[in-house]
């Protein structure tokens, strides 16, 4: 009888496998859970960081949950930035003038024929140094006056023309071509301050405001205001009304709420127990994670400046989820808008507060998700080796039944021969 080879690597091969099974399904089984957990583990710590950035932009240093904005009678005129310092008002404005930059034109000079002297602010600059009007621009440049040249052409003729780089009457230059008969400098824009007035007429009374810029900083407390129009005489004012914004503040409350829900509903995926019809997440059961979902709705039922959210119409239901009474929370805003804006804001209120709650969780340092994933990372390693001992293991017992199979064969075919013999 000849030895069949495929025979003896099937059934070494099988009881090879056999040997390793058991272990083989609970190296796949642990390998298996370590990686949902860890990938649950990186969503979680993705809708965190997500959920953090959102609470970050609303509690920014530019930033308030309290918006209030300010309307013009007229458009074209002006805009405005409001803060939540400013008081609700109405405010007449008359634009009279906008802030400009001084602008000088020098001509009649050509290149190859440069000569005398170009003084600006007190600096002499000799143009018979300079092959071209460009090096004569590039040098008035260098020299950081405050003023910058350029050169702009016109029916074949090279105009030097000289700006102030800022506007304002205090951001003006002076200017002086000598020595050169052909050259003349004409005057196509003076520095001069923007001009508001507030109440009076146009021209007088009221309180004339001035700025360098056509912005007027604080021109009523928690209110500036940008103009790019001038009026006329005879023109009606510009009529300013400063008051609460309730669209945006809402806007600025909803996001909060749909940026909780948010992070809530990926909570309830990662956690959820599982049924018939629904998977069990990969963090069911996991006493950690339930802790930080406790605690970021501890600190929605926190009083912070004396207010709570329940105060301003935003409560939670049953599954945790946030939603806003309009009504309730128009009303408690007009009521109260400081409670609101630092039941929100401020050092070691609502924001603040989640914000260093998520960051011990999410911290790429120290947080607790991270450290929950390098053990995870460490029992992945541990299973790979497991996994390269296991493959040893089977490797021997494939080799110890291949001899052994053999040797049984071999043994066989000798006794079939000698049985022939006396056959």
């Amino acid at each position: 009888m000849a030895i069949d080879s495929d025979y003896v690597q099937q059934m070494s091969t099988q009881l090879a496998t056999y040997e390793v099974q058991s272990s083989l399904d609970r190296l796949n089984r642990n390998e298996t859970r370590y990686k949902a957990q860890r990938d649950a583990l990186s969503s979680l710590r993705t809708s965190l960081t997500t959920f953090k950035s959102a609470m970050t932009k609303l509690n920014s240093r530019t930033s308030s949950m309290l918006t209030n904005s300010a309307t013009f009678s007229q458009e074209g005129f002006a805009t405005a930035t409001v803060g939540t310092t400013a008081t609700a008002g109405t405010y007449d404005f008359y634009v009279e003038r906008l802030a400009g930059k001084q602008q000088v034109a020098v001509q009649g000079l050509v290149d190859g024929s440069l000569s005398g002297t170009l003084t600006l602010n007190a600096q002499a600059f000799d143009l018979s140094s300079y092959a071209t009007l460009d090096d004569a621009a590039k040098a008035i440049n260098a020299a950081g006056l405050g003023a910058q040249a350029t050169l702009v052409r016109s029916n074949g003729a090279v105009n030097l023309v000289v700006t102030s780089e800022k506007s304002g009457a205090a951001d003006g230059f002076t200017l002086d071509v000598a020595g050169n008969a052909a050259a003349t400098t004409t005057t196509l824009s003076t520095a001069q301050d923007a001009l508001i007035r507030l109440g009076g007429s146009y021209g007088a009374g009221g309180i004339e405001l001035t700025s360098a810029s056509n912005t007027f900083t604080d021109v009523i407390d928690g209110v500036s205001m940008t103009v790019s129009k001038v009026h006329a005489a005879g023109d009606a004012p510009l009529t300013v009304t400063v008051g609460q914004d309730k669209a945006g503040t809402k806007a600025k409350a909803q996001s909060f709420i749909d940026a909780f829900n948010s992070l809530m509903t990926s909570f309830d995926s990662l956690t959820a127990s599982g049924s018939d019809s629904s998977a069990r997440g990969a963090l069911a059961g996991d006493s950690s994670v339930r802790s930080i979902e406790s605690r970021l709705n501890g600190l929605l039922r926190t009083d912070f400046g004396g207010k709570s959210l329940v105060e301003f119409g935003i409560s939670a239901d049953r599954n945790g989820k946030l939603s806003i009474d309009a009504t309730r929370f128009e009303a408690a805003v007009a009521n109260d808008p400081e409670g609101f804006e630092a039941l929100f804001t401020g050092k070691d209120n609502l924001l603040d507060s989640i914000d260093k709650t998520v960051a011990s969780y999410t911290s790429s340092t120290n947080g607790m998700l991270k450290n929950r994933m390098d053990t995870l990372d460490m029992s992945l390693r541990r299973i790979d080796e497991q996994f390269d001992n296991l493959q040893q293991q089977y490797d021997n017992h494939y080799s110890r039944y291949l001899r052994q199979f053999t040797s049984m064969m071999q043994t066989m075919q000798s006794m079939e021969q000698t049985y022939g013999l006396f056959g």
